[in-house]
Formats: structure tokens, C-alpha cells, sequence
């Protein structure tokens, strides 16, 4: 019995390295960071149905008869605004080959975020690039502060890395790890912004802040004090619901220790989240957190910086939490399922029964799948040649074809409609995977790392024009009153560990804390701040705060909660910019 080793493919920090035998996935012990496990959703992924065949207006056809109908359709519509939709589901590289061709073709490209977007903005504006901070960096630090972040769920392999570390937890939730902690900041949702600037007044006045790096490595650091010093102590008090004492102890435990900070994209599902992001950021320059060993700010890095990028841009371009669908005559959606994961899901509904031609390309079958005009099967990852680079470590992962299956790759498609359609001939796939690979990557060991992971982030400087960390100098909020009041609860969207978004597994309820009178199993109408409503069957957590209610992402009946607007910055969803109120039903 053979065996092989590839990369798994999903939207997570871990990466982890597989070992397939027998048609059974198995961790990979060799890995140094995954070291032989893997989660839920990667040992079940095999037992999930995917899409059996491709399909035109409901009908089984096949798939050389399906490359016909999209070939006639592009072909029908070419003089029309026309869109592209690529989702997460799967991090390989090779994944956006399709780019080089509806990009071509003049396809607009639905751009931005429903995940991380707004706080990799924010990152940028201060360090001028999103480096990774790698494993063995976290490793070497004392104290751990996850930051918005349920590492249990969403990253566990990194845990054995946090051992015997003090870590402080700041989430509105007890989270898993909270019992090992020295502390928790149950902080108000939406707060954390305040929070940052509080621990830094409070540094500031102690005059413990590190002066020595806010000299040689950065700029505006005066801008900053002027900030955090223009909101009274006891009003950032008030808005984070953290105590001014509980930020004096937060302070001892962490100064004069290495420390790094874990940030999560809990804290930026806000219109304001890059602000969030810069605010966090800075607090760890007053701290000198930046380019020493054992420290640092981490948060879902840029995990292609350095590499090359062989895949053409689009001209044209929506913020994809905002895309009106009925502006697009055909739209090519790619390892995507917006009806779901898209916020506002009735607007997204009828946007897409207003387009002329809808094509899913994609593993499973599943909302979108069920209203596309044209399904085009996917192949998993291992029936294809792709690599990985991963935003929890620094590792690279090969992922080499290891079977063949039913269905069609996106380099195989590309390079159909290239050659149909612009008479162009594609490079091999080996030839843009060596590409990738070898403009920024060492072998070591058996595996393969990223040459801008070697050493401590920013240790020579920042990728900002001047080369110094750049503070937060302002910021603007334009809900803060409606999170200020007592009335409704504010509502959390967060990781499930069995499901991948709409992927793998559903979870349909709504989570409500102990105090809202509520039992497992009674039925509740949520309206958003938006003026819109669902229906839920909750279930009781005592997790929350009193003030707090969660779904799981991907739950099928939150997005008809929320709104299409977009971050300030990095065209991100707000799944969070909102408060509910809950009555039961009958």
C-alpha cells in the first residue's frame, strides 16, 4: 500500500501536512508544527458527498458537454458586464489560474473580505506589510495574549507551542482556554478598540512604555498620546467594561516578559476594524513588541509576501460583502456558496435570480449549487498539483496530484477556455507551482519554509516609506451610542470546530446566555438593528456575557440579520456591526 504526502487545502492557520494511504488521510508526524494530527473536518472530509456529475438547468450532462454550454455562454455574453466570485474554501495557488482568464475576458471581480479584511488593512497602515509571526518565535515568548481568538477551535496545533506560557484571554466569551489562564478580560463586543487605548494611557502614566524603540522605529508616537489621551480614563473604562485596577494587573504580568499577542478576526467584524487592528498594533510598539525574539503582534498574515505572483489582476472590480448580483449579466462563481456565507442574504437571493446565467464550479452541493443554471464539478485536492502557504505558520506545503477523479481542475478548465475561447496556450502547472515555490522558499528538512519567516518580524525595520512603525493618530465611530446602550444584545459570529463555514457541518441554533430566561429548545425571533428578522431555536451558553448572543458562522438563518455594508477599510463584511433584540415565539 502506497503512500503519499500532501497539504490540507482549508481556510485555517494550521496547514496541516497529510499522509494519504489507502484512500484514508492520515497527520503527517514528520510536520514540525501539525506533528501527526489532523482535525475534524480533514479526517471526515472524504465521507462528505460532493457533486457527482455536472448539471444544466438541473439535468445530469457531462462535463465535455458542460465545457460547451459555459464555452457558448461566455462566448453569448462577452459584450455584457460580467462577473467572478472566487471564495476560500480551498488556499491553494493554483486556485486563481481562473483569474488569468475571466480577467482577460473582462469579467469584474468581486474583491474584499468576509474574513479577515479590514484588520489586514489596518496592519498595513501601520507596518506597511502583514509579515507572519512564525511558530518558533510564539514559542520562545513567556506570556501569550489571545486577543479575539479561540485557538481550540481554530487552530489547534498550536496549542503544545503555548505550554507552560502565563496567556491572558480577552474575548467576550470563556472560551476552552480561559481556565488555563492567569486572566480574561470579558470585554464588551465591539470594544476592543478602547480597551487597546486604555492599556496604553495606562502604560503611558506608569511611564513604563518602551522609549528606546518608539525612537528609532517609529513615527507619530506623539499623535497617538494626543489620542488616547483625548477620551477621559474612566469613559474607555465604561466603553470596554474592563476595570481601570484589572489593566494595572494585565501590566504586571506582561512587563519586562517576552509576549506576543494572538488576534483573532472576532475583533475586527466591525466597520471600524482596521482601526481595531492599528489600535492593537500600536499598543505593541509602545511595548517594543516589534522585531525581538519571543514577541510580536500576530494576526492572519500576508502569507504570500515575498512570493511571486503569476495570476493577472482585474481591471474591474465590486466590494464582494456589497455585490449587487442583478448588475451581471453571468456570473462564475468559483468554491463559493454566497447564498450563505454573503451578508443580507435576501438582497443576495434576489440579485441572483435577477442575473441571466449563474454558474457554480465547486465541491459540494449546497445552496448556490441548488441555483445555478450550470454546475461544473470540482476536484478535490487530491486529484490536482497545487502549494500552499499558510497564514498560522511558516511552512510551505506541496501539494502533488495523488489520484484521479470525476470532475475538472481549475488549471484543466482555464486551460480550456484559454485555448477555446482566446486561442491562447497555458504554461504547465508544474511551471507556475516552481514559480511560486522557489521566488521566496529553503528547504528544510523534508519540507520547505518562507524565506520572510527566517528570522523575528521587522527586525530590520518596517515596510512603510520611512521604515518605522507608523501609530494610530485618529479614528471615528459612527456607532458608538448605539453600542453604548443597555437595550438589546450584541451578537457574535465565531468558528465552529466541526465546519468550515457553510462547509461539512450545520449548526442552526442561536447560542443566548443563562440570564435571558431562555431554555434549550424554544423558538425566538431575532430583529437586527437593521430592521430585519429570523428565526432561531436556541440553545442555552453560559460562555457569553449576560449581554451577548452567538451563532456559528455559516448558520444558515444569520445573514438574514445582517447588512451589506462594507468596512471603512478593505472592503470587509461587518457581521457584527449590529445588536438584536430576542422574543420567543410560539
Amino acid at each position: 500500500m502506497s503512500l503519499s504526502k500532501t497539504t490540507c487545502p482549508l481556510d485555517c492557520y494550521d496547514g496541516c501536512s497529510i499522509a494519504y494511504e489507502g484512500e484514508r488521510l492520515k497527520g503527517d508526524k514528520g510536520h514540525p508544527v501539525t506533528r501527526g494530527s489532523l482535525c475534524s473536518k480533514m479526517y471526515g472530509f472524504l465521507e462528505h458527498k460532493r457533486v457527482d456529475s455536472a448539471y444544466y438547468k438541473g439535468e445530469k450532462i457531462s462535463l465535455a458537454k458542460a465545457l460547451e454550454i459555459l464555452k457558448e455562454k461566455i462566448l453569448q455574453y462577452k459584450n455584457e458586464e460580467n462577473l467572478y466570485l472566487s471564495g476560500s474554501g480551498n488556499l491553494g495557488k493554483m486556485q486563481n489560474i481562473t483569474k488569468n482568464f475571466f480577467s482577460k475576458c473582462g469579467y469584474t471581480a468581486a474583491k474584499g473580505s468576509l474574513c479577515d479584511g479590514a484588520g489586514d488593512a489596518g496592519i498595513k497602515e501601520g507596518r506597511g506589510a502583514n509579515l507572519l509571526l512564525p511558530i518558533s518565535q510564539i514559542e520562545k515568548s513567556e506570556v501569550v495574549i489571545i486577543w479575539g481568538r479561540n485557538p481550540s477551535v481554530s487552530n489547534r496545533h498550536i496549542l503544545p507551542f503555548l505550554k507552560d506560557k502565563k496567556i491572558i484571554i480577552i474575548d467576550p466569551r470563556k472560551i476552552s482556554l480561559t481556565q488555563e489562564a492567569v486572566m480574561h478580560f470579558q470585554l464588551k463586543p465591539r470594544s476592543d478598540i478602547y480597551l487597546a487605548l486604555l492599556i496604553a494611557r495606562v502604560l503611558y502614566m506608569t511611564q513604563e512604555e518602551d522609549v528606546d524603540f518608539i525612537e528609532k522605529m517609529s513615527d507619530d508616537f506623539d499623535d497617538f498620546v494626543e489620542l488616547f489621551e483625548s477620551i477621559p480614563i474612566k469613559e474607555l473604562s465604561k466603553r470596554c467594561g474592563v476595570e481601570i485596577d484589572e489593566v494595572y494587573n494585565f501590566l504586571d504580568i506582561i512587563l519586562g516578559k517576552k509576549t506576543v499577542f494572538l488576534v483573532g478576526i472576532g475583533v475586527q467584524k466591525y466597520t471600524i476594524g482596521h482601526y481595531v487592528l492599528r489600535a492593537i498594533d500600536s499598543l505593541g510598539a509602545m511595548l517594543g513588541l516589534f522585531g525581538k525574539e519571543g514577541c510580536g503582534v500576530g494576526y492572519l498574515s500576508d502569507s504570500s509576501y515575498g512570493f511571486k505572483n503569476p495570476f493577472l489582476p482585474f481591471k474591474k472590480s465590486t466590494p464582494l460583502p456589497s455585490v449587487d448580483f442583478s448588475k451581471y449579466s453571468m456570473v462564475f462563481i468559483q468554491n463559493s456558496n454566497p447564498i450563505v456565507s454573503l451578508p443580507d442574504t435576501k438582497r443576495v437571493l434576489d440579485g441572483l435570480k435577477k442575473s441571466k446565467f449563474i454558474v457554480y464550479f465547486g465541491l459540494y452541493e449546497n445552496e448556490t449549487f441548488r441555483i445555478a443554471d450550470l454546475v461544473l464539478p470540482a476536484v478535490t485536492f487530491l486529484a490536482k498539483s497545487d502549494i500552499k502557504t499558510t497564514y498560522g505558520h511558516e511552512y510551505v506545503g506541496l501539494m502533488p496530484k495523488i489520484r484521479d477523479e470525476d470532475g475538472i481542475s481549475e488549471y484543466n478548465l482555464t486551460r480550456y477556455l484559454m485555448s477555446e475561447i482566446l486561442q491562447e496556450e497555458l504554461e504547465s502547472e508544474n511551471f507556475y507551482i516552481d514559480e511560486i515555490l522557489h521566488s521566496n522558499s529553503i528547504k528544510k528538512g523534508e519540507f520547505y519554509i518562507s524565506k520572510s519567516s527566517l528570522d523575528a518580524p521587522y527586525k530590520d525595520g518596517f515596510i512603510t516609506d520611512s521604515g518605522k512603525f507608523c501609530f494610530l493618530d485618529d479614528f471615528e465611530d459612527d456607532f458608538e451610542d448605539d453600542f453604548l446602550n443597555d437595550e438589546g444584545y450584541y451578537i457574535l459570529s465565531v468558528k465552529h470546530k466541526k465546519a468550515l463555514n457553510s462547509s461539512f457541518f450545520e449548526d442552526e441554533f442561536l447560542y443566548v446566555p443563562k440570564e435571558s430566561g431562555l431554555k434549550d429548545g424554544d423558538r425566538v425571533e431575532a430583529v437586527s438593528t437593521w430592521g430585519k428578522k429570523a428565526q432561531f431555536v436556541v440553545k442555552v451558553d453560559e460562555s457569553l456575557r449576560k449581554d451577548c448572543v452567538m451563532a456559528y458562522c455559516g448558520n444558515r438563518r444569520y445573514n438574514y440579520l445582517t447588512s451589506s455594508m462594507t468596512s471603512f477599510e478593505g472592503d470587509c463584511a461587518v457581521f457584527q456591526e449590529m445588536k438584536v433584540d430576542i422574543k420567543r415565539v410560539s
